[in-house]
């Protein structure tokens, strides 16, 4: 339905459209019954629908209705598969509009900068570029469905710990092509309704009051159409989160933040245009939202517990294998170990909490999938109710491993290790797992781990299992995937979406994680994750894209379609992938690309491009991936924009960031003009022999002072350190040491000349 939203704003009264601007609860938008204005629900997401029953508390904490738990973003982006994660949306937006809820609260794009952080479980990756098309591909999915999304948390928001009044402090060119990246592409390519700003402060100043991210890189460069809410207590100065685009203050303020609004309009503080604007926003969203409502939406229970079972299937990762000991053979007796196994670990803590429509037992599923004649054993093994070493659950959890012939021991991270609110401490698994794992296989010598957990661990008894299956955090159908991949029923297609480091103090924030006070320093910069692994030479204990399979792939004929492009031009990129195996299975293709001849600082390699394709045995698909400007770019902070510096890259196919199986070469060259620098008294005499118009002046110039210094003569019988102390002179030592060869006006002169040359004639 067409609205004139302008004639709508105009006939409001100045305290009407303040109104607008904050909650009218916990998780509904204000209405304006005389305008004809309703009021629209939002809440929690990402991963399964939060919405609190009718009566419930109002600071919105306890129980929730039904809603099916999917595997969470951790798990999601393990599956590296577009597709899946856009049919994870559609069902979201299908759950949603059954409930009358017009906006969820999600997904969540922020990158993964350090194993601890308490919500990792809820975010994508510690790549921006994976990272933005999962988001992407979710967004597309639910707003398919007449449902908004709040792309989240914008931006910086990589901890927990006093994550609302902490100051991320971080480079402008690791901001650009690190932490917002996550959410540019998802910006761009998926329009998300609205965008919740973080709690934190970027660089000194709150996100919900920054115009730097909210206006001019979020609506003026990303072109975003919606509105920006705050997360729940974001807001410091309501005023001045208005003037730079926050348009809509979450929960309720009780009218605190209205009266604000109203008084700096009529201050002048605040400008009755911007106020306008932010209305316009806000009910530009509310009618999309009214207008996409379905009447009588429902959705079905079952094929969404179905989905979220295949889903999970397909994000678990196989880490390790030895001897083939996975699949598991029906003709073997099976010991299952492990409290996990009847009370799983299914789901992150926190605002993400959902009550599923039901909840797989493991142990009963692999039971199910065994089939009748199996002979499958159950032991604790430990107590969930704290990290004690229960010596009798381990004695029966070791005599369960020794009267059979493979045990497989379910263990990982409880849900008070890990939880929105807080961060982790340490990497460690609970010592009552850990010491359950090294009891068993000290007697048991076929052993299979399975884990479940929203992050990194550490895993000191790596060597004394045979297989590992990382399940993360798996949603509410985790035990028929878990059975269906221990048996062989599907064969593991995940791969890992960020780094297992062998221990913390290897991760690349670990000396600058959590901060000191409201202050945390970026000071690795652009390497995050893989990238600082890469470049330290550190071997982890599993790099990120890898994950093993039931069958084997072989990769060939990679081509380019030239060997040389403009930066303008994209280049287009093909590799045939084969399943030399016996069974079916999916490879995920990982597209590297590398600068060779950079004179920035830039990382060995970074992902630009990927694919999950499925294989019958014995078959082979050629896969095709589009490379543009971007993925051979890095951001120029003096150019404020994308640059690419022109020289060879290297192009390279692999199976995980530390598998590379094929490269090539490829030449691109710059359309963008050449940014001359300006020259100053501390200037280096090398910096202006490196520029092509300052070097001839320099050349002559130097003639002179080396006469009348004698530097040269004086260091005849060094060369090299002569060489190397007139490089690194600044132009006002030639001042200092050159004997009468150049005065301080002559100085001027000459600088005057290097940065206004003369204009060439034909």
């Amino acid at each position: 339905m067409q609205r004139d939203i302008k004639r709508l704003v105009a006939l409001m009264t100045l305290e009407e459209k303040a109104s607008l601007c904050s909650g009218l609860d916990f998780w509904h938008t204000k209405p304006i019954d005389r305008l004809g204005i309703p009021s629209i629900m939002v809440t929690d997401g990402p991963h399964g629908l939060r919405k609190q029953k009718e009566g419930s508390d109002h600071l919105g904490l306890n129980e929730s209705v039904p809603a099916t738990c999917f595997p969470s973003a951790a798990a999601l982006a393990s599956s590296w598969d577009r597709d899946l994660v856009k049919q994870v949306g559609v069902a979201l937006g299908e759950e949603y509009q059954a409930e009358n809820v017009a906006v969820l609260l999600g997904p969540a794009a922020n990158i993964k900068r350090s194993p601890l952080c308490g919500r990792n479980f809820e975010y994508f990756s510690e790549d921006p570029f994976l990272s933005s098309e999962m988001a992407a591909s979710h967004v597309n999915g639910v707003q398919s469905q007449g449902v908004g999304t709040s792309l989240k948390h914008f931006a910086v928001n990589n901890q927990e710990h006093r994550r609302m009044s902490t100051s991320a402090i971080v480079d402008e060119r690791t901001l650009r092509e690190i932490y917002l990246v996550s959410f540019e592409g998802a910006v761009k390519e998926a329009k998300p309704w609205t965008v919740m700003c973080a709690y934190n402060q970027v660089n000194g100043q709150f996100c919900a009051e920054n115009d730097y991210l909210l206006t001019d890189i979020l609506k003026k460069e990303w072109g975003h159409e919606g509105f920006v809410m705050s997360d729940w207590g974001a807001v410091n100065e309501r005023a001045d989160g208005v003037a730079a685009g926050l348009e809509l203050e979450m929960p309720g303020n009780g009218g605190g933040g209205d009266r604000k609004i109203v008084q700096a309009v009529k201050d002048g503080t605040l400008s009755p245009a911007a106020l306008d604007l932010a209305v316009e926003r806000l009910l530009t969203v509310i009618f999309k939202a009214v207008d996409a409502k379905k009447e009588n939406a429902s959705y079905d229970p079952e094929a969404h517990h179905a989905l979220a079972r295949k889903v999970a299937s397909e994000s678990m990762v196989l880490l390790k294998n030895d001897d083939a000991i996975l699949p598991l053979n029906k003709a073997c007796s099976i010991a299952v170990i492990g409290a996990f196994a009847k009370a799983p670990r299914y789901q992150g803590g926190g605002s993400s909490h959902i009550q599923p429509t039901k909840l797989e037992d493991i142990y009963e599923e692999i039971i199910k999938v065994a089939g009748p004649g199996v002979n499958v054993s159950y032991a604790a093994g430990y107590s969930l109710l704290d990290d004690e070493v229960d010596e009798q659950l381990i004695g029966e959890a070791m005599e369960a491993a020794v009267k059979a012939d493979v045990a497989v021991v379910f263990a990982g991270l409880p849900e008070r290790y890990e939880s929105e609110g807080y961060d982790r401490e340490h990497m460690r698994i609970p010592a009552n797992h850990q010491k359950l794992i090294e009891r068993v296989s000290s007697v048991q010598p076929n052993v299979v781990v399975v884990l479940s957990n929203g992050s990194p661990i550490e895993m000191p008894w790596i060597g004394d299992v045979k297989g590992v299956l990382e399940c993360y955090l798996g949603g509410q159908a985790l035990g028929g995937a878990i059975a269906d991949l221990l048996f062989g029923v599907v064969t593991p297609s995940g791969k890992l979406a960020e780094t297992f480091p062998k221990q913390l103090s290897h991760n690349p924030s670990y000396l600058n994680f959590p901060g000191e006070g409201d202050r945390v320093e970026y000071k690795e910069g652009l390497f995050v994750g893989y990238r600082y692994y890469d470049a330290k030479g550190i071997e982890p204990l599993f790099p990120f894209g890898y994950g093993l399979s039931y069958t084997c792939f072989e990769y060939t004929d990679l081509t380019v379609d030239h060997k040389q492009i403009r930066d303008d031009e994209v280049l287009t990129v093909r590799v045939k992938v084969k399943n030399t195996g016996r069974v079916v299975g999916k490879e995920v293709v990982q597209v590297y690309v590398k600068d060779d001849e950079t004179s920035v600082i830039r990382p060995e390699k970074e992902l630009k491009a990927f694919a999950k394709v499925e294989l019958k045995p014995g078959e082979e698909k050629s896969l095709t991936f589009t490379l543009n400007k971007r993925a051979f770019a890095y951001y120029d902070v003096n150019r404020k924009d994308w640059h690419v510096e022109m020289g060879d890259f290297t192009i390279a196919i692999a199976k995980s960031s530390q598998d590379i199986v094929l490269t090539e070469k490829v030449r691109v060259l710059s359309t963008d003009p050449v940014l001359r620098p300006t020259f100053g008294r501390n200037t280096t005499i090398g910096d202006l022999l490196a520029d092509e118009t300052a070097a001839p002046l320099v050349e002559e110039m130097l003639q002179a002072f080396n006469q009348q210094s004698g530097l040269m003569e004086a260091l005849k019988d060094n060369p090299e350190m002569a060489t190397a102390m007139v490089r690194y002179l600044p132009l006002r030592a030639l001042v200092t040491f050159g004997q009468g060869s150049m005065t301080e006006e002559q100085l001027s002169e000459f600088l005057q000349e290097l940065n206004h040359p003369p204009a060439r004639t034909r």
